[in-house]
């Protein structure tokens, strides 16, 4: 198992805590100096709050850890591609590298539903890399929406 796998495990543990709360199950982890310095689920529905995705809870640990925005040299590996939202969060924070493991093709920010990460940054450079432990992210998101499915039906 390489570094990028192991972290990514640590976001998909993440994930299925989500799943366990009824939330779209996509979870984050950031690395520093080779440590988790933050982790999280989203938490839309608990929060009732659609900017409660797992990336920004993250981005926002990451800073109050490190006592700065800037997270330089920090790694974000996450469940699923991130949105618009998350996109301009991971920019505005100054992320080093971005590990995602399932497109998005709702939302998603790295060319599934749009590009927001093709023009290069005047300040920033963002290294990418997607389709780590993919096919585990995605069957846990099919799992999740056939539960929701099946509870609609049930509860009509």
């Amino acid at each position: 198992m390489n570094q990028d796998e192991f972290f990514m495990l640590q976001a998909l543990k993440q994930a299925e805590i989500a799943f366990a709360s009824n939330e779209v199950p996509v979870g984050s982890v950031i690395v520093f100096e080779n440590r988790i310095i933050a982790k999280a689920h989203n938490q839309v529905e608990m929060l009732k709050d659609a900017t409660a995705h797992s990336e920004m809870i993250c981005i926002t640990q990451a800073a109050s850890y490190l006592n700065d925005f800037r997270l330089e040299n920090c790694t974000l590996y996450t469940t699923l591609e991130p949105c618009i939202m998350c996109a301009g969060a991971i920019i505005n924070s100054r992320i080093s590298k971005l590990v995602y493991s399932a497109k998005d093709l709702r939302v998603g920010a790295n060319g599934s539903f749009i590009d927001i990460f093709e023009k290069k940054h005047p300040i920033h450079n963002l290294e990418i890399e997607s389709g780590i432990l993919e096919e585990i992210s995605s069957d846990l998101m099919t799992k999740f929406f056939q539960k929701v499915r099946k509870t609609k039906v049930i509860n009509k």
